[in-house]
């Protein structure tokens, strides 16, 4: 395996919205979560070719203090020489002094946390930082020479999506992911917050309009970039390639040891039962739900999928079939083909839902 994801649970606030795994710092925690860390990835990298995608979530790992961020980055992984390296960041958390560090210690991409420009909204989201914080991170860490992505939530009650998104577009990143929020049930926020699917339509369209104009392409149901600046990490995910993961509650998608299987999910528990030392979850990915996740994940990406490499891959056939279950949308305009693939439209990304069920029904 040539990527690894490595989930890094803490934070210095909890969200309202977070349906992620995050803590707050307690004595003891992130010494004890770094010791295991470096355990569990020295009995990983036998299993690891030279890694070309390197991924720190969480969580806030910039959160980390400076000598924690050194073990975090200092794990003895093994890195191909051109390997993307992210780590996620929110601005109250990245100065000068911060960004040099992650420098010198290999991190190439940093992934803000900005969410909006707007004071008003950032306060109803709970986010620690302001406005001027998040410009002053973003302008610093281009200055540094990172690759820049930065998190942009569109579709909320009372924000102006045009300012925000002319904001993002005129900082000069290579990269934005633009969500909508789906307040997840059990969150603070799930109680305040409706969902309007009118105005979440509008605010992608204001999306594609305006970072469009700036040279950010949308490859990706939510996310734009300029070219050669795709996250390299998530195009794994999207081509359901494998990965691997350390971490609580980081999962992985392996190759598969047992005949008759594609693949196998594990899934590490949350921090203190991982701390514990609980085993991951595992589950079993037949070639049939390997085929149906490939069309989940490869109908979000501007690129589709390669339906004869999926059969190779799997070594299933079902080819015809899908075409066949395609030509509705082809003629639509939803979808198009060029040789053996699939790949949505424009107009695709915003029903791939429907384009999916759709296509697995064929596979039934």
């Amino acid at each position: 395996m040539t990527s690894l994801y490595v989930h890094v649970p803490f934070c210095p606030t909890i969200c309202p919205y977070c349906a992620f795994h995050a803590v707050r710092r307690t004595k003891g925690a992130v010494e004890a979560f770094l010791d295991k860390l470096a355990a569990d990835a020295r009995a990983l990298a036998p299993r690891l070719g030279p890694l070309e995608t390197l991924y720190y979530g969480g969580g806030t790992p910039s959160y980390l203090r400076e000598a924690e961020l050194v073990r975090l980055l200092n794990l003895g992984l093994p890195l191909a020489e051109n390997a993307e390296v992210t780590l996620e960041a929110n601005p109250g958390t990245l100065n000068k002094k911060r960004l040099a560090l992650l420098k010198e210690l290999g991190v190439n991409r940093l992934s803000i946390g900005v969410q909006s420009f707007e004071d008003p909204v950032l306060k109803t989201l709970g986010r620690a930082h302001r406005a001027k914080g998040a410009l002053r991170a973003v302008e610093t860490a281009l200055a540094f020479g990172f690759r820049v992505s930065i998190d942009l939530i569109l579709g909320l009650p009372g924000q102006d999506v045009g300012a925000d998104l002319e904001a993002a577009a005129s900082l000069g990143v290579g990269h934005v992911s633009a969500y909508t929020l789906i307040p997840e049930p059990g969150t603070p926020l799930a109680q305040e917050i409706t969902p309007d699917p009118d105005r979440e339509a509008e605010a992608f369209a204001a999306a594609r309009e305006i970072l469009g104009r700036a040279g950010l392409v949308r490859y990706e149901v939510s996310n734009f970039a300029r070219p050669n600046e795709e996250a390299r990490h998530n195009l794994v995910y999207w081509r359901m390639g494998f990965w691997a993961a350390l971490g609580p509650a980081a999962a992985s998608h392996e190759p598969a040891e047992a005949p008759g299987l594609y693949a196998k999910r594990r899934t590490n528990p949350p921090l203190f039962r991982w701390l514990g030392g609980e085993a991951p979850r595992e589950e079993a990915i037949t070639p049939l739900e390997h085929v149906r996740e490939a069309l989940m994940m490869g109908l979000r990406v501007r690129e589709g999928v390669d339906l004869a490499a999926l059969e190779g891959r799997s070594g299933l056939t079902f080819k015809e079939k899908l075409q066949e279950a395609a030509r509705p949308y082809l003629e639509a305009g939803w979808l198009e083909q060029t040789g053996d693939r699939l790949a949505p439209t424009e107009a695709g990304l915003d029903r791939v839902h429907s384009l999916v069920l759709s296509l697995w029904e064929a596979l039934s």
